[in-house]
């Protein structure tokens, strides 16, 4: 019950410093409301920051660290897993976004779909870990819609149907 009191106390704290002039954020930092929280880096005993990336049906668990910009998926490398370089463009992405092109190592495990949701979920992943190991990069990231999980999945088929929505061929004879 006394916080309820002291949390309407602020309101009218609040109410009275509108009154007497004073700007938005003064009258917030009197009240007490915000308080600075800045996220701290995750890094564990190795150095590395670790995410899950997710795409489709595909699900990738990324670890980064800092090094040379060698990316390394299911212990073969980018070039030799992911031969079109649509898909090496995709794991490039959050590096060019952020500035920081040749200087994380990238070492993930990808299973389930294909290539495409693959490429897609180490990308996710590989934003994700690199907020945790820089929180300063969220921003940029987010701007981009890398941290979003593209939630599309091929819709399932129905029955009395050939495919998800395609009908059978109408025959009038």
């Amino acid at each position: 019950m006394a916080d309820e009191a002291n949390s309407l106390e602020d309101l009218k704290n609040l109410t009275e410093g509108a009154a007497a002039g004073e700007t938005g954020a003064e009258v917030i930092q009197a009240a007490g409301v915000i308080e600075a929280v800045s996220a701290e880096p995750v890094i564990d005993s190795l150095g590395r920051s670790y995410a899950t990336g997710k795409r489709k049906n595909a699900v990738a668990r990324v670890w980064v660290k800092p090094g040379s910009g060698k990316i390394t998926v299911n212990g073969r490398d980018q070039s030799e897993y992911f031969a079109r370089p649509v898909l090496r463009m995709l794991l490039q992405q959050p590096f060019e976004v952020t500035d920081r092109v040749g200087q994380f190592d990238v070492v993930c495990t990808v299973k389930g779909g294909g290539l495409s949701g693959q490429a897609g979920a180490v990308r996710h992943g590989v934003s994700k870990a690199l907020t945790y190991y820089e929180p300063a990069l969220r921003p940029a990231l987010k701007a981009e819609g890398f941290l979003t999980r593209d939630s599309r999945m091929v819709e399932r088929k129905k029955y009395g149907r050939a495919k998800a929505r395609r009908s059978f061929q109408f025959s009038k004879r």
